[in-house]
């Protein structure tokens, strides 16, 4: 039986911390570099047209597995297998489908391994205690997700060579190369931002995925990483380190929590959800 997810547990204090959102484009070319979900990304989603809808929506769903109580999370994932079960579609020649147990049991580990990642460069790395509560935790919401247990490794130190291993099978692949496009294109949040603002940002989040995603990876897919990156990386994770670290955690994490809640509620009222993204998922 996984721990509940109660305030100041192990996921309570570090799923939705706002250090997390540092690695976001990490996570999803992660995501995207296992080949079942990259066609899937390719033939069913939106969000190369419309990035920042799509970044709206699945914060809102993240937000409810940990932050939304057990009934909560339970009807999220039904919702979200239920609109997955139609993701289907031919690639290399094979049929796939986005709950493909191996593909679909790799998204939630790019979910679980981040907040770890998270502390780990811009935190306090979490304790072997923390990690074992966190990741009992985690695999307790993968299983609400419909994740099998047999998917998901026994224990953290089972799960870091999983991991380890998946990622050292991954290969280029066009999604991603439409991602990191994406992410070099992609219009401003909000008008009011300024451009010259928005063009560092994007600059920003390119360096970021080079300096968090694995070594190994980064090497794969041809990325540059020097010497001087590092040593610039290491300035600016000191940087959020020294700002972040003393925020309380219930501080660090009221943006999801709060998300959470509010998606709850929207979901107990789909004619409000409705109003809010224009009856969009």
């Amino acid at each position: 039986m996984a721990p509940p997810v109660v305030r100041g547990t192990a996921a309570w204090k570090y799923f939705g911390d706002f250090r997390d959102a540092l690695l976001a484009e990490q996570v999803l070319v992660l995501q995207v570099a296992h080949p079942v979900v990259a066609a899937g990304v390719r033939d069913h989603s939106d969000y190369a047209s419309d990035p920042w809808t799509r970044l709206m929506r699945t914060v809102a769903s993240l937000s409810i597995y940990v932050y939304g109580g057990v009934a909560g999370a339970r009807v999220e994932a039904a919702r979200l297998r239920s609109l997955h079960r139609t993701f289907t579609g031919t690639a290399d020649g094979r049929r796939y489908s986005a709950l493909d147990p191996a593909a679909y049991a790799w998204v939630h580990a790019t979910l679980v391994k981040a907040p770890v990642d998270a502390q780990r460069f811009f935190g306090v790395p979490l304790s072997a205690s923390e990690l074992e509560e966190y990741y009992a935790q985690m695999c307790g919401i993968g299983r609400l997700l419909g994740v099998r247990e047999r998917d998901l490794p026994r224990d953290w130190a089972a799960f870091e060579r999983y991991y380890d291993a998946m990622v050292a099978g991954f290969r280029p692949n066009p999604t991603i190369d439409t991602l990191f496009e994406t992410i070099r294109t992609a219009g401003k949040p909000v008008r009011w931002l300024p451009d010259s603002w928005w063009r560092r940002l994007r600059i920003g989040q390119l360096f970021l995925v080079r300096a968090t995603l694995p070594p190994s990876l980064r090497k794969t897919l041809g990325l540059k990483w020097t010497e001087a990156d590092q040593r610039r990386f290491e300035r600016f994770a000191a940087c959020v380190r020294f700002v972040a670290t003393p925020v309380p955690a219930g501080l660090r994490t009221a943006p999801m929590r709060w998300v959470g809640k509010l998606n709850v509620w929207l979901r107990a009222h789909p004619w409000a959800h409705r109003l809010l993204v224009g009856g969009r998922d």
